[in-house]
């Protein structure tokens, strides 16, 4: 499948943050005992937000990348630069939902409330490893070590995510 490597780099950049980024605010306000609809309700409007922002920036840098290019070279980019903003948003908020389904489940009034963020970590380990496996459609190699290394950047971001939570939690509950 060829597309242009932007909007590769959009959509990978767009899920990865996407996950961990929610998988962070869920787990932060479930650290802290929120309740599940409290966790969904600040995990949407900060996916959306945030994947907004995120696609906006993006489309920006493109601009901004053009307009450097067009100006050193004096050649034109007829790209459609706003599909890189779409993009980043779309794979931000289908990505990043996935962290919050155990949440919406328990919301939902399915019995998993003793289990609820480990399914959570589950379901943000399995999108991390999926994504890394699709960027094998766009720049070849193996799929599983793609999928492991997008996992270990995912899961690395939301250790560091999940402990400074417990040390500030601890600081100052």
């Amino acid at each position: 499948m060829k597309l242009h490597p932007s909007l590769v780099k959009a959509m990978v950049y767009g899920a990865n943050d996407g996950i961990i980024t929610t998988f962070a605010v869920a787990a932060g306000a479930a650290g802290v005992g929120l309740s599940a609809s409290v966790v969904v309700i600040l995990g949407i409007s900060n996916m959306l937000a945030d994947g907004l922002t995120m696609g906006l920036g993006d489309y920006a840098g493109e601009i901004s990348e053009k307009a450097y290019i067009e100006r050193q070279t004096g050649k034109t980019d007829d790209r459609q630069l706003w599909k890189t903003g779409v993009a980043t948003f779309v794979s931000f908020v289908v990505a990043g939902s996935f962290p919050l389904v155990p949440y919406v489940a328990l919301f939902l009034g399915a019995p998993i409330v003793d289990t609820v963020f480990t399914l959570s970590i589950i379901a943000t380990g399995i999108v991390l490893f999926l994504v890394g496996s699709a960027r094998t459609i766009f720049i070849g190699g193996n799929w599983f070590k793609n999928g492991i290394v997008i996992l270990g950047i995912g899961s690395v971001a939301a250790l560091v995510a999940y402990f400074v939570g417990d040390v500030i939690e601890q600081l100052v509950l």
